[in-house]
């Protein structure tokens, strides 16, 4: 019975509502009678759910603000102030219902996560093909999937063979080659193929369920504040009844004494704290950024330096080819269309890379290799159009005995300066050019990073596996303040660790596995969703879904503006409280203008805190119109 009174809420809300708007015609009109039963049936209505949470806090020993009301409604009714006791208990659970829906919004981004998750899977039962929703996959039963077809559950590939886009796990963009006994996860896509896999994780093991676990704990978080709040409240809420009973001792005016505790309840203290935290995480989830909790969002507010990983955080994750030199008698699509139609056979992203540069050209790659080789970690040799190719690194020059002139080797060593992995491309027997491969730096890193230095970011640091050179080039292209490059996972952490002992606020970012113990080890840990694995985001304190680093800035900005919001309300509502209750020592502040000016401050924090619901709605505009247009 009280499970389903208090589900009755917003129901209760609507007709508190309407039934003070009838008392108000009818004050208007003269019937008084009707009036004041008006007035008394809101009391009721609106109050019943008030008065449960009170006794329930009761039965726990606890002081809540719901027993403070009560308290003060009981009051008023016995004094015959039917208007207060009926707006107290409305504007209570006006507040309440406020609270609700702004949390509700927050939950737009779980419905989002949900509808991107596979919902059906085709498994082999008794002999048969069957599709049955995900949720009825056991585990070791036998999964199929086709081309286009999403992955349901974690699991090993039994039998077939399939390219699988894992952008959505590993942070990889390039299809990766999955035969079998090799993982597959829940939520890669099979690009084309067909596989067939055994079901070993099911159900809220899976990566997306995990995801949406993450979803459901951080709207469930309370920041320190909070906390605290509630902790005040405890010893608040006795401290006025007492308070009031002292009123009463030395007035001997029980009007003064209910109008004192009326005044006194901690409403807009106790409601503006959560509603900011709430609408700040529900902005962040509408823009793409989950934060896991409001003293994430307190923590994140303090930091003051950045340490990044490189690939696929600061660059994009996606090798382009940068640069084709060629050397003798081919021009550049010619040779790319020789080269592209060579790597055909190749499974190596690198190779993947220039075939994807050549159908950007709208390249013809009609012709199919003769005598294909694969010569693993150096490269590939075949025949196309009549001409034989060696494509790969020096290493594969090596081995066919073919001579790279010094002009040739002298840039292809620039290029490898420069950041980049070069080619070389052997037709005939002699280099005929120099395909240079990059990752590049995201579009928005640098717009990114300058609006964090702005927003209160001293120091940005980039910690990286990869060689000094590239390293290099992408410290100095961003502006950073150090970077060091070839270092292993635990070199990361000591050097987090290090930066945490001078006193620095540390957010580190990463997108792999190899990043987990780095963003653990910082005071908040930031991980690329849509690039990053389910390991390092469910070590992570705040999750970009969509892979932008302008998210990040946004969220650094919305941490910053959502504590700075908690603190106003905080401070609006203790000055409200303070100049109230001496109003109502001093006899210039009743009951009715009293209440009214109370349960105001509860709505105005409220809507203090709805502000962030739109916060850099502007800014994040403008950064989309900008995507579109550089797209």
């Amino acid at each position: 019975m009280i499970n389903w009174i208090t589900k009755q809420k917003t129901k209760a809300t609507v007709i508190s509502g309407a039934l003070l708007v009838l008392a108000l015609i009818f004050h208007l009109t003269r019937y008084d009678t009707l009036k004041s039963a008006s007035l008394i049936i809101v009391t009721v209505i609106a109050g019943i759910p008030i008065f449960i949470k009170a006794f329930q806090a009761l039965r726990m020993k606890a002081f809540s603000i719901e027993l403070l009301v009560t308290i003060a409604v009981i009051g008023a009714l016995l004094i015959g102030e039917y208007v207060e006791s009926a707006v107290v208990t409305f504007l209570f659970l006006f507040g309440d219902y406020l609270e609700a829906r702004t949390l509700e919004k927050t939950r737009s981004s779980l419905k989002d996560l949900v509808e991107m998750a596979p919902q059906e899977a085709v498994v082999v039962r008794d002999g048969s093909q069957v599709t049955i929703p995900v949720e009825e996959v056991l585990v070791g039963d036998r999964v199929i999937i086709r081309s286009g077809g999403k992955v349901p559950v974690d699991g090993r590939i039994v039998s077939g063979q399939a390219s699988l886009n894992e952008a959505a796990v590993t942070g990889e963009s390039v299809p990766a080659t999955k035969k079998i006994e090799d993982k597959v996860f829940s939520g890669t896509i099979v690009d084309n193929g067909y596989i067939e896999l055994i079901a070993e994780k099911v159900g809220d093991d899976t990566t997306f369920a995990k995801i949406i676990e993450l979803v459901e704990e951080a709207q469930e978080s309370k920041s320190k504040t909070e906390k605290f709040l509630n902790k005040f409240a405890n010893v608040y809420t006795p401290a006025v009844v007492v308070l009031s009973v002292l009123v009463y001792l030395f007035t001997r005016d029980i009007h003064i004494a209910i109008t004192f505790l009326v005044i006194a309840c901690p409403g807009a203290l106790v409601i503006g704290a959560p509603v900011s935290n709430v609408a700040g995480i529900g902005n962040g989830a509408k823009n793409g950024v989950l934060v896991k909790g409001g003293e994430v969002m307190d923590i994140f507010s303090k930091v003051d330096t950045l340490v990044f990983d490189k690939t696929g955080t600061l660059t994009k994750g996606k090798p382009e080819v940068t640069d084709i030199k060629t050397f003798g008698n081919f021009e550049t699509n010619e040779l790319l269309q020789l080269v592209a139609q060579a790597e055909t056979i190749s499974e190596h992203h690198l190779g993947q890379t220039i075939v994807k540069e050549a159908k950007a050209r709208k390249l013809a790659l009609e012709n199919e290799p003769e005598d294909g080789e694969v010569i693993k970690g150096n490269g590939i040799r075949a025949k196309v159009e009549g001409h034989v190719l060696a494509i790969g690194n020096r290493k594969l020059m090596d081995l066919e005995d073919i001579e790279i002139p010094d002009t040739v080797g002298a840039y292809a060593f620039d290029r490898e300066k420069a950041g980049n992995t070069a080619i070389l491309a052997c037709v005939d027997g002699k280099i005929a050019g120099v395909f240079s491969i990059a990752d590049q730096i995201r579009e928005d890193a640098q717009r990114a990073l300058a609006q964090m230095r702005k927003n209160g970011i001293k120091k940005i640091v980039m910690l990286t596996g990869d060689n000094k050179h590239t390293a290099e080039l992408v410290a100095t292209t961003l502006g950073l303040d150090e970077f060091h490059a070839e270092l292993l996972p635990g070199d990361k952490v000591e050097y987090v660790k290090k930066l945490k002992a001078t006193g620095h606020v540390v957010a580190m970012a990463g997108d792999g596995i190899n990043d987990a113990p780095a963003i653990a080890t910082a005071d908040i840990g930031l991980a690329m969703g849509e690039g990053g694995t389910d390991i390092s985001m469910e070590t992570a304190d705040v999750v970009l879904m969509a892979d932008k680093l302008m998210q990040f800035s946004h969220a650094y900005s919305l941490s910053k503006a959502t504590i700075r919001n908690m603190k106003q309300n905080t401070f609006f509502a203790v000055g409200i409280a303070f100049v109230l209750l001496t109003g109502v020592l001093m006899g210039t502040v009743h009951l009715a203008s009293g209440m009214f000016i109370h349960e105001a401050s509860v709505l105005l924090v409220i809507l203090n805190a709805m502000r962030l619901m739109g916060f850099n709605r502007k800014t994040m505009k403008k950064e989309h119109a900008l995507q579109v247009a550089t797209a």
